[in-house]
């Protein structure tokens, strides 16, 4: 397995202070063993930075808050902005959210895997800390390597882009690192992601949808998307 090695300080879940060293190791995304280290990282509830078919994307467990902390920490974001949930396959979406509309069905069966994400009802189960509302962002990726880390690791993960907070999403693992070397565990490397910009975040109700940010589909993609 091709690795590089680098010593950073980690941080604390609890106070988010650093502390010690911590190895980030850099993986080749075309190595098979690659795919289980990456996983068995997320469900200590370790940090991985990792690939999408948008940008490099910063994730961990969906389900454990110290996990979820230690991401806001890594990322310097602040608590009020929810993390995303990157799931696997389809069935995964029912770990994640309840009461789906019709239209967000509509959208996920013309777009997913891709680079749209949709805002959801959430499960009781998830983290208080993954947001603060009563719903959460969720998206498949249209990656498969990506994907197939996330299948191994159980099927959903709470991941955001992989750069500090205001700063542009990394397009590539060096990028990635500059940022968050030392506060992963795990870096996946498949060379340039996949596209130019994040995904288009969407919030679906009953009988409309409205762009929460904008990305690589439009209003008018979307609206053609939802029709019968």
């Amino acid at each position: 397995m091709n690795s590089k090695q680098f010593a950073i300080g980690e941080i604390d879940p609890g106070s988010g202070s650093w502390y010690g060293p911590v190895t980030t190791q850099v993986l080749d995304a075309g190595d098979g063993a690659t795919i289980p280290v990456a996983a068995a990282a997320l469900q200590r509830g370790e940090l991985i930075i990792l690939p999408t078919d948008t940008v490099y994307g910063i994730g961990t467990n969906a389900f454990d808050e110290g996990a979820i902390r230690r991401l806001f920490a890594a990322k310097q974001r602040d608590c009020d902005k929810g993390i995303p949930v990157l799931i696997a396959d389809t069935a995964d979406l029912f770990q994640i959210a309840t009461d789906i509309p019709l239209m967000a069905r509509r959208l996920i069966a013309r777009f997913w895997p891709g680079p749209l994400t949709l805002v959801l009802s959430k499960r009781e189960i998830l983290p208080p800390s993954l947001s603060l509302t009563d719903e959460v962002a969720v998206r498949m990726p249209d990656h498969d390597v990506c994907r197939e880390i996330i299948r191994a690791a159980g099927g959903a993960i709470a991941a955001t882009s992989a750069n500090l907070s205001g700063r542009a999403p990394a397009q590539l693992i060096n990028e990635a690192l500059k940022d968050l070397a030392g506060s992963v565990t795990i870096a996946v490397d498949d060379g340039p992601s996949g596209g130019q910009m994040a995904s288009t975040v969407v919030e679906v109700s009953r009988e409309s949808l409205r762009i929460l940010r904008p990305g690589p589909l439009s209003l008018e993609v979307l609206m053609q998307g939802v029709r019968p």
